[in-house]
């Protein structure tokens, strides 16, 4: 197959349904490689200055063999978006099952969200570049995330642990703190988000940043 860069994925369509998943442990040890080149170099280079040819020169395989697994260069920028949303919920999850309130099960989702975009802090810049690249899936991401999020919101209000406020939108402004705290310190600073910064954070939402008049 010619190394074009051509891309066949259409709107709405599931990056899980162009895949072809490996079956052998060498298998899935290569598409590990190339998904690792891809997140580097869509991290480093950006999406639209990465070609595909790179990514396989990064990965050492052939040059088809790309192919193999992707029909074109936006499958594996939204394999790996998919991936990421999946990894982080599942660190959160796992992160949070222990806590006594929800209170404390912001604070240590906060925790987990910060540590896992410290590690990983290539997909978390794909994920803010995809607003340019494939808009729909940028949405997804978000969207996919807040649904998340809103079944424990809802669970908390009805428990009376969190005011009654129209529930997306406070689940997006808590998602708005955690992703721009991060770009700041994580991405701007090039540091892990001070513990300073996260109990700021946690006061800023249990009492409100301002002082009412007597």
């Amino acid at each position: 197959m010619n190394m074009t860069e051509h891309n066949t994925l259409k709107p709405n369509t599931s990056v899980l349904e162009l895949i072809n998943k490996p079956k052998t442990a060498r298998g899935k040890k290569t598409l590990a490689r190339i998904l690792k080149a891809a997140e580097d170099l869509f991290s480093q280079k950006g999406f639209y200055n990465t070609k595909i040819t790179e990514i396989v020169e990064s990965a050492n395989v052939a040059s088809g063999t790309f192919y193999i697994y992707f029909p074109d260069k936006k499958s594996i920028f939204r394999y790996l978006m998919e991936e990421l949303n999946h990894a982080l919920r599942k660190e959160i999850v796992e992160a949070t099952v222990d806590c006594k309130n929800r209170k404390e099960e912001e604070k240590v989702g906060f925790e987990t969200f910060f540590s896992f975009v410290n590690k990983h802090n290539g997909l978390f810049r794909i994920v803010w570049d995809a607003q340019f690249v494939i808009e729909e899936a940028f949405m997804e991401y978000y969207e996919n995330f807040a649904q998340h999020y809103l079944v424990g919101i809802k669970k908390a209000q009805k428990s009376g642990e969190v005011k009654d406020y129209d529930p997306t939108t406070l689940v997006y402004c808590l998602m708005g703190i955690t992703n721009f705290i991060a770009l700041k310190w994580i991405i701007f600073e090039k540091k892990p988000v001070p513990q300073k910064v996260l109990e700021d954070v946690m006061k800023i939402i249990s009492e409100g940043a301002f002082n009412l008049p007597e």
